[in-house]
């Protein structure tokens, strides 16, 4: 045998024999350290090419991130996990063991009159859940409520089909159709005011501790209106002519940001090393008015909720912190001390009558700098944060019709809406 023979049977055998060798598959204990025989191959390689699967290619990503001295990549979620909890399909059909009916009711009458928001729908759902409350619709027997500017959808039993009724025709009712409500918010120093008026109020049972209720004739309102007005420290928060629309609600508040320093944050690299954080928390006072007539028209139901929120101080906490350049070095810090007020009730009256809320000695409702109740008079020194009588009137405003088609016709409807 020649020297050319015999190289030519040994490259035979070798290319005979390496395919023979078994492909080298690593254990998922060490795929980021065990290198793969072959690269994975796009599908442009063809149909009998090897295909690279997705444990090869989480084993790719893994030893490239510990290649590179980075964490591993967390393992892929699947994107349709089995739910753990037990799913059916149901039956199909609505429950109706408890006797539950579906209606549907036509609201359109109502909120076609209403532009003034975008949902006027709302505010009959509002008011319905108070009436039911809200438990009713979230547990047994099986319920739906859902609204659109058009139609009321309910899913209930007949008892609970009649309370919703009853609501709704509260807000299609012709006597509600352009009856509006005037709102007034306003403060005292002092509530001595009482003194004189109480002959003239008929008190109101309100269940917060502190605050107080009364009802009033029109006529006496305006004359205790008038004097409070003679006070020095009365105040009004509110625009006198401030007219809500039956059913809907309305926000009356006047808040401000009080800036201050909250905290400390130190830097290992850059300058200053040293940088205190900055805030801002929110003081000021916001009421929150529904109104909802009956049907006939001689009853309001109203709920009002207010709160109040004040910034008594700012307590002062010096902080270290020292550095190379200033080792004695401090930062003052700020913790606010607040006051807050918070009142939630609904209230029942004739609609011939005002109601007049007082809240107490609560702390100021709109913010002044320096501290002051009285414009231009600043408070004694160690009196404390301010504090204020906060008085709402509410009073019925009647239908409010069209523009007038004449100056009479004008003349004799703004001397009935300003009379009171």
């Amino acid at each position: 045998m020649t020297v050319r023979d015999w190289i030519a049977g040994a490259v035979v055998s070798l290319v005979v024999v390496v395919p023979a060798f078994p492909q080298a598959v690593p254990n998922s204990g060490d795929r980021a350290a065990t290198p793969t025989w072959r690269a994975p191959v796009s599908d442009a390689a063809g149909p009998g090419a090897p295909r690279a699967d997705a444990s090869d290619a989480e084993a790719s990503d893994t030893a490239a991130a510990g290649a590179a001295g980075q964490r591993p990549p967390e393992p892929r979620a699947s994107e349709h996990r089995a739910p753990i909890a037990r799913v059916t399909a149901g039956s199909g059909v609505l429950p109706s063991e408890h006797g539950q009916l579906w209606r549907e009711y036509d609201i359109t009458p109502y909120t076609a009159r209403i532009t003034s928001t975008s949902r006027p729908e709302q505010a009959i759902v509002d008011w319905i859940l108070r009436e039911t409350g809200y438990e009713v619709w979230h547990a047994e027997p099986l319920a739906i409520l859902s609204a659109t500017p058009q139609v009321l959808r309910v899913y209930h039993t007949p008892e609970m089909q009649k309370l919703v009724a009853e609501v709704v025709d509260r807000f299609v009712s012709s006597e509600a159709e352009t009856h509006g409500f005037g709102l007034r918010v306003v403060s005292l120093s002092h509530p001595n005011w009482r003194a004189r008026a109480q002959r003239l109020l008929q008190p109101v049972q309100v269940q917060t501790p502190g605050v107080q209720a009364w009802l009033l004739e029109k006529e006496d309102a305006a004359v205790v209106l008038a004097e409070l007005r003679r006070r020095s420290d009365y105040r009004e928060h509110s625009t006198p002519h401030l007219l809500v629309n039956n059913g809907q609600s309305t926000v009356v508040s006047a808040t401000r940001g009080q800036s201050y320093v909250r905290n400390v944050s130190f830097r290992s690299e850059g300058w200053p090393t040293v940088e205190p954080e900055g805030a801002i928390i929110d003081e000021g006072f916001s009421l929150e008015f529904s109104p909802l007539l009956s049907v006939d028209g001689k009853m309001i139901d109203a709920t009002i909720k207010c709160e109040i929120d004040q910034v008594e101080k700012m307590v002062a906490v010096p902080v270290e912190v020292s550095t190379a350049a200033a080792p004695r070095q401090r930062i003052e810090i700020q913790v606010p001390q607040t006051s807050q007020f918070r009142f939630h009730e609904r209230f029942r009256w004739p609609v011939d009558k005002l109601l007049l809320v007082g809240m107490g000695m609560v702390a100021l409702p709109v913010p002044s700098d320096g501290q002051t109740l009285v414009p231009g008079l600043k408070l004694p020194f160690g009196s404390g944060p301010p504090r204020a009588d906060v008085l709402v009137f509410v009073e019925s405003k009647g239908k409010i019709g069209p523009a007038p088609s004449s100056p009479q016709a004008g003349r004799a409807a703004t001397a009935e809406v300003g009379r009171y």
